[in-house]
């Protein structure tokens, strides 16, 4: 007859134990501890604890021998200074990782801007001062760094026009809540971000009221058909501080934003806009702009900035020169509009094995989206009368999502029906980068809506 034998945890093997206790959370482990003292004894192995470090604090073994302490004494202490934050810090403490060591290689003047994270007692008085809980993971972030200083280039995007310049510094708290919003169609919205030269802000929503959502970021856009001026509607980019800030980090260290003369440019780039005609190939990026756009009336502002290039690999006698530009714009309601013009930004550029010639243009449309496609017409600088067409592939510009006003007059709509659209234009071209002239905040802080 068979013996039967008893289990328990005592005489149980310790590496599959281990095995088991190192699929848990710290939270599981403190509660083993408490179930036997075979467990409390193996909840404490090093290890086990090494492995919640790295996946909380992101602390690596050249932190453990600078602090001089266990793995579960150094999990400790970082979860008694930032144990509030436990869900949101590895994933903004790397973003900011991240950002740091890209700009450290493409743009570091930068990263001298930055400011250390703030303390907890430091973030209980601004919320004392405005009377308003910040979001966690916006704590969590201004522990890590406390935004920036106000300097031009700023950390979150530029965007230059001939006559027309923007860029955003991440503020830090304490300007942040000197720009809190208590006035109606802004309430209990603070600043995240600041241009110098149009006033434009990005905001985050603190509670859930005036139809927005709480932690909800956008821009501001006031409606100009309303009679009262509250009746403000927004441009959403962001549905929380975590998402907002990741994903705009990401397309920076990605590449999705260039760098151009030193600062980041937030034009996105879809991978499809691209075409080759010959040993020539085009592509385009867009940017929108919400400081010249608006929902009422509908009028959205778009930049495209296009690269043409020649192979290194092409004859030398297929060097040629650009004649003359022609676009197909079609926009949201299937109305289609077409533009021929003289050269590219008052230039024929002329394209040789290797060369690359980029330029920025605009456009402005009523609908909430429209896409542009076209071409080039060159010819051969050694027989002008050989003339052929470079294709511009299709890209799209697409409004971002925006909210209306809730408390719009009742009259708006009266105001608004009759308004009828006017047509896309493919206004006149300007060079990338050119900052002179720049539009200055007129005293309310608000950029001008229209071009």
């Amino acid at each position: 007859m068979a013996t039967s034998v008893t289990l328990s945890l005592d005489n149980l093997p310790s590496d599959p134990l281990m095995l088991v206790l190192s699929f848990l959370d710290f939270r599981d482990l403190i509660s083993c501890s408490f179930v036997s003292r075979r467990l409390n004894e193996l909840t404490g192995h090093n290890p086990l604890w090494k492995r919640l470090c790295q996946k909380y604090w992101l602390l690596m073994e050249s932190d453990k021998a600078q602090r001089g302490l266990t793995w579960k004494e150094l999990f400790w202490e970082y979860y008694a200074d930032l144990g509030n934050y436990i869900d949101y810090y590895s994933t903004l403490k790397k973003s900011w990782d991240d950002l740091k060591n890209y700009l450290i290689q493409k743009c570091p003047r930068m990263i001298a801007s930055l400011k250390e994270g703030v303390k907890e007692e430091e973030l209980d008085t601004i919320e004392a001062q405005i009377g308003c809980k910040l979001p966690i993971d916006y704590r969590c972030s201004y522990r890590i760094h406390n935004g920036q200083k106000l300097v031009v280039p700023g950390l979150m995007g530029s965007m230059a026009l001939s006559n027309h310049y923007r860029s955003e510094d991440l503020l830090d708290i304490e300007t942040a809540s000197g720009g809190f919003q208590q006035r109606k169609g802004m309430r209990q919205c603070l600043p995240l971000t600041f241009c110098f030269h149009t006033g434009l802000s990005q905001y985050m929503a603190l509670e859930s009221t005036e139809g927005r959502s709480r932690s909800e970021i956008f821009y501001q856009c006031p409606d100009q058909l309303a009679q009262d001026p509250s009746a403000i509607d927004m441009f959403i980019t962001g549905s929380n501080f975590t998402e907002w800030f990741t994903t705009y980090v990401d397309n920076v260290v990605t590449g999705e934003y260039p760098i151009i003369r030193d600062q980041i440019f937030r034009y996105v780039h879809d991978k499809r806009c691209v075409a080759t005609t010959g040993d020539i190939t085009i592509s385009v990026s867009t940017s929108f702009l919400p400081e010249l756009s608006s929902v009422h009336p509908p009028h959205f502002f778009f930049t495209y900035r296009i690269r043409i290039e020649m192979e290194k690999s092409a004859l030398p006698e297929n060097a040629c020169q650009l004649d003359s530009r022609y676009w197909k714009i079609t926009n949201a309601n299937g109305n289609v509009e077409e533009v021929r013009g003289p050269g590219v930004v008052g230039e024929f550029p002329t394209m040789t094995p290797g060369k690359v010639h980029e330029y920025a243009s605009c456009t402005t449309f009523s609908t909430t989206s429209e896409y542009m496609e076209g071409h080039y017409t060159f010819h051969r600088l050694k027989n002008e009368e050989e003339v052929f067409d470079v294709l511009i592939p299709r890209f799209h510009m697409v409004c971002p999502p925006f909210r209306e006003s809730v408390v719009r007059s009742s009259s708006v709509s009266e105001v608004s029906a009759p308004y009828i659209a006017e047509n896309s234009s493919d206004n006149n071209d300007y060079e990338e980068g050119e900052m002179h002239g720049m539009n200055m905040a007129d005293p309310g802080g608000c950029c001008p809506r229209r071009v």
